[in-house]
């Protein structure tokens, strides 16, 4: 069993693949290890698995992703046994079903629990509420973007007792682009067989139909009828599909009902160099018909200094300001969409860079990784009365802002 002084932090998830969620286990993990705390992940296994144990952190398999109430009661009393076994003096919850397993361990074990509510959860059945309210039980409740933190207070009734802003933020020296040489940025074009000519419009996301794909397409075959843009452009889809996907199916139709995207449009598929992938690109379009609940691939991108363009909804009205860090669209609409990437590919070479350079500048004032470690720390520190916060700032060398992370 660990010290008690030694905060033993677990985190709960469904697994440990990749995603925001999964990403942002890895960097507590890291930040928690740094501070001198021991960091455990309880979830089914996945391909970040090596990443978790490289920052230090420990990896206890147990698959939390079952919605049926028997597993989740079954998988509180595993959850129960690892909290006694490892000494565990808080448990973090980062999702619905681990949530659920989560909050009866705890308080079968009288240990605290904090939880991250990452999601733009729907009630679009009876009983969702309900299901949905576990996020919203913790001792502390992390929202990822006042977007969140106005329907947790709203519709969930959690007090500033409670409530904690954190954004999630981007790893600012990964994301970097004075660190990205041309030999990677090669690599990619060459795999992705993109032309050397071309303007690059990318779109960094899963294969699926709410991330807006296919109104990507749409946007881009009405450009071209009203005379295109004066560049030659290319337009790369970066992220999984499933296996037999019918909505990528459907967008290869599309592809091929318009012989304006002939030859333009591109299935990258994973990236597991996403900075590169960003240097490549001339703009970066998110264009999703639904709300994001943050959207870390548009702080990414505009860490890399590229210009973004947004559907004006979410979190995205936090992370962009229009015309100064990049540009918002009417979510929904192909001919706004149109109209703005015609905008950003006509721009000055000097306007783009400057347009890019405001973006970055933004993310290193408000959205970077370390600052959301920190204050995530704060919160631990505020239930445990410890002090891994203060510990983590001294060894990043960031300045003590414990306490400032109240939502409004």
């Amino acid at each position: 069993m660990e010290s008690p002084h030694r905060p033993v932090i677990l985190q709960v998830l469904p697994a440990l693949d990749a995603g925001g969620i999964e990403q942002g286990t890895i960097e507590m993990a890291d930040a928690i290890v740094r501070a001198g705390g021991t960091a455990l992940v309880a979830s089914a296994p996945g391909r970040l698995v090596p990443r978790l144990h490289h920052v230090g952190a420990r990896h206890l398999p147990l698959d939390l992703r079952s919605k049926n109430p028997l597993t989740i009661l079954a998988n509180a009393r595993r959850l129960a046994r690892l909290i006694a076994d490892h000494g565990v003096t808080l448990v973090h919850a980062r999702s619905r079903a681990p949530g659920w397993s989560a909050a009866l361990a705890c308080r079968r074990s009288g240990v605290p629990l904090v939880t991250t509510w990452h999601g733009v959860y729907r009630e679009n059945v009876p009983g969702k509420h309900r299901y949905n309210a576990v996020m919203a039980s913790g001792r502390r409740v992390i929202a990822i973007s006042a977007f969140i933190a106005r329907r947790l207070a709203h519709d969930y009734g959690v007090g500033p007792d409670r409530l904690r802003l954190i954004p999630r933020g981007a790893d600012t020296a990964w994301f970097d682009p004075d660190s990205v040489r041309g030999p990677r940025m090669q690599a990619l074009a060459e795999q992705w067989g993109l032309p050397d000519d071309a303007a690059i419009i990318m779109l960094p996301g899963r294969i699926t139909p709410w991330k807006g794909q296919a109104l990507l397409l749409d946007a881009l075959a009405r450009m071209e009828a009203a005379g295109g843009c004066g560049r030659a452009w290319a337009c790369v889809f970066v992220g999984p599909a499933r296996a037999r996907d019918r909505h990528g199916q459907a967008l290869l139709r599309a592809v091929a009902a318009h012989p304006a995207l002939h030859g333009r449009v591109h299935f990258a598929g994973h990236c597991a160099d996403m900075p590169a992938a960003f240097a490549l690109a001339d703009i970066v379009v998110v264009p999703s018909l639904h709300p994001e609940p943050f959207g870390r691939v548009v702080v990414e991108a505009q860490a890399m200094a590229r210009p973004v363009i947004v559907a004006a909804h979410g979190a995205a009205m936090e992370t962009v300001t229009d015309g100064e860090t990049g540009l918002t669209v009417p979510p929904g609409d192909a001919h706004a969409l149109a109209v703005a990437i015609h905008h950003l590919l006509s721009m000055s070479p000097q306007d783009s860079a400057a347009l890019g350079q405001a973006a970055r500048a933004n993310v290193l004032a408000h959205y970077t990784t370390a600052a959301m470690q920190h204050a995530t720390l704060a919160v631990y520190d505020e239930v445990l009365g410890s002090a891994l916060a203060r510990h983590f700032a001294a060894g990043a060398d960031l300045p003590d802002t414990t306490g400032s992370n109240h939502a409004e």
